[in-house]
C-alpha cells in the first residue's frame, strides 16, 4: 500500500458515528494525538490503522482502496473532459483520496446531465424543433448493462455459487454435461433440445410455445453446453436474475432490462462450464497459461479469458483481470473489468495497444507492459481469434482478445517469463484514448486532448485537414 492521506475520509467517518476524536481513538487503541495527526493529514493511513478500523467499526475497507481511487478518478477524467478550465490529475487524485463522496457525487451529476440532454434531443425531435445543432451522445442499453456490470467487479455471488453446485451434480452423474443439461431440462421444464437447420443463424432459439429448444448444428460441444447453460438459467434461475437486475435503469427501460438478463444468464453459463473453485486452483497451478486452462476444461481461448475477468469470489478472488474484444475498426464489443482499469468512450482506444498488433500476427499470443498517464503499469496479453463459416468463400468474424493485469500481479502469470517488471522504461506509454489522454509528444496521436486548448503552430499539420504527412 502507498503512502496514503485520508483526513477528510476519517473526520466525515467519525462524524457520521457521532464520536469525538478521543472516543475513535480509544475505539482503536491509537492515542489521539496520533489520531490527530491522521485527521490533519500529518500521518499517511497505514494498513494497520485500516484493519483496526474494520474489526472496531466494521468499516469496508473496500472504501479505502487504491483501486475504487482508480476508478473515480478515471471517471471525473472523462466527466470533467471538456470543462472549460483543465482539471489536473492530482486535482483528481486529491478529490478522489479525501472526498470520495463528491466525486460520486460529480459522476452521479454528470450521468444526469448526460440522460437529460438525451431526452431533450428526443423531445425536440419529436416536435420537429432540433436546434442544438450538435448530436449527444445517447445512453445506450449496452452501456448501462456495462456500467452494471463493471459496477459489481464482474463477479455475481449467487448466480456463480448456483452455478457451481449444479456443475457438481453434473460432475458426480459421470455423463457429459451436454446430455446432463439437455435430461434437466426436460425433465424439469419439459424442454425439448432439437437441431436447427443450415439456414438458421442463431446459435439458440426457444419457442415458448411449444417449449423447443433449437441449437444451431456447427456448433462445437463447449458452445452446445454454454447454450444448454444460457437457457437453463433463464429458466430455472430467473428469479436470482431478477433479483439483482430490479434496479436502476433497467427498471426503467426494457432493452436494458432484457440485455442485462440475457447477460446474466451468460454469466451464470460461463461459471457452469468453468466452475469457480476448480477453475481458480487450476489457473494458479498452470500461471493463468490461457491453453493450457482451455485444453483442460475443454473451451475457447476467449471463453477462458472472459472467466478470468470474473474471479472476485471473497476470501478466494483470483488477479483481478481486465477483458476487451475489439475488432480491427477498433469497435469494442465486449469489456469488463473486475478492477480499477477504465475504458474510455470518448472517441477510440489507444493505437499503441497490443491488442492491434495482434492482428498482424494471427493466433500468437502477444505480451506487453504498458504504463498509463497516471503512472500505473500493466501486463497486457492480446491474441487473434477467428470464426464463423467454414464454407469457400464465407466470411469470418476476425476479434483481437485482450486480457490485462496490474503490473503487482504479473509475477503470477506465465506471460511475465522474460521481462523486466522492475524496469518503468520497458513500458509502452499508453493512454485510454486521445481525446482524453494528455501525452504530447505521443507519435501515434489522432486527436487533440480535449482537456487542453489546441495550440495550432502552422510549422505542425498533424491536426489540419488535407495536411501532408510530414
Amino acid at each position: 500500500m502507498k503512502k496514503t492521506f485520508m483526513g477528510v475520509r476519517l473526520r466525515k467517518l467519525r462524524a457520521e458515528r457521532g464520536m469525538s476524536q478521543v472516543a475513535l481513538a480509544q475505539a482503536l487503541g491509537l492515542s489521539p494525538s496520533y489520531l490527530n495527526q491522521l485527521e490533519q493529514n500529518q500521518r499517511p493511513l497505514t494498513v494497520a490503522v485500516l484493519l483496526k478500523l474494520n474489526r472496531s467499526l466494521g468499516v469496508d475497507i473496500q472504501e479505502f482502496s487504491e483501486d475504487e481511487e482508480a476508478r473515480l478518478v478515471a471517471g471525473m477524467r472523462e466527466a470533467l473532459s471538456d470543462a472549460p478550465e483543465p482539471i489536473s490529475l492530482p486535482e483528481l487524485q486529491e478529490v478522489a483520496t479525501q472526498m470520495p463522496a463528491l466525486g460520486r457525487a460529480l459522476l452521479a451529476m454528470h450521468r444526469r446531465n448526460v440522460e437529460a440532454s438525451v431526452q431533450l434531443e428526443t423531445m425536440a425531435l419529436r416536435m420537429g424543433d432540433d436546434r442544438s445543432g450538435v448530436p449527444v451522445p445517447r445512453a445506450m442499453p449496452f452501456e448501462a448493462v456495462r456500467d452494471f456490470f463493471f459496477a459489481n467487479q464482474n463477479y455475481f455471488d449467487p448466480l456463480d455459487r448456483a452455478a457451481e453446485d449444479l456443475a457438481a451434480q453434473a460432475h458426480a452423474q459421470g455423463d457429459p454435461l451436454i446430455d446432463w443439461l439437455a435430461r434437466r431440462l426436460k425433465a424439469r421444464h419439459r424442454v425439448q433440445v432439437v437441431s436447427g437447420d443450415e439456414t438458421d443463424q442463431s446459435k439458440r432459439h426457444y419457442d415458448p410455445a411449444s417449449r423447443t429448444l433449437r441449437m444451431a448444428n456447427d456448433l462445437e460441444p463447449s458452445q452446445q453446453a454454454f447454450q444448454l447453460g444460457t437457457q437453463l438459467a433463464l429458466l430455472e434461475f430467473n428469479g436470482q436474475i431478477a433479483a439483482l437486475i430490479n434496479i436502476s435503469p433497467f427498471t426503467e427501460d426494457s432493452a436494458s432490462h432484457k440485455l442485462a438478463r440475457i447477460g446474466l444468464a451468460n454469466y451464470f453459463a460461463g461459471a457452469l462450464l468453468l466452475p469457480y473453485t476448480s477453475f481458480l486452483q487450476a489457473a494458479e497451478s498452470l500461471r493463468y497459461d490461457i491453453d493450457l486452462l482451455g485444453h483442460r476444461f475443454g473451451v475457447g481461448f476467449e471463453t477462458v479469458c472472459h472467466r478470468l475477468s470474473t474471479l472476485q469470489r471473497l476470501g478466494a478472488p483470483g488477479v483481478p483481470f481486465f477483458f476487451i474484444r475489439v475488432d480491427r475498426a477498433g469497435n469494442i464489443s465486449k469489456r469488463q473489468s473486475a478492477t480499477h482499469f477504465h475504458f474510455s468512450r470518448t472517441g477510440g482506444t489507444c493505437p499503441l495497444w497490443n491488442v492491434y498488433e495482434a492482428f498482424g500476427q494471427p493466433e500468437r499470443i502477444l505480451p506487453q507492459l504498458a504504463s498509463m498517464p497516471d503512472g500505473r503499469r500493466y501486463l497486457w496479453i492480446a491474441r487473434s481469434i477467428s470464426r464463423g463459416q467454414r464454407g469457400y468463400g464465407s466470411p469470418r468474424k476476425t476479434f483481437s482478445i485482450g486480457l490485462g493485469c496490474d503490473i503487482r500481479h504479473a509475477p503470477r502469470l506465465v506471460y511475465a517469463k522474460g521481462l523486466d517488471l522492475t524496469d518503468p522504461e520497458a513500458s509502452t506509454p499508453i493512454g485510454m484514448g486521445c481525446k482524453v489522454c494528455e501525452r504530447e509528444r505521443c507519435p501515434q496521436r489522432a486527436f487533440p486532448y480535449v482537456g487542453r486548448a489546441l495550440e495550432v503552430d502552422e510549422n505542425q499539420s498533424r491536426f489540419a485537414p488535407y495536411g501532408f504527412a510530414r
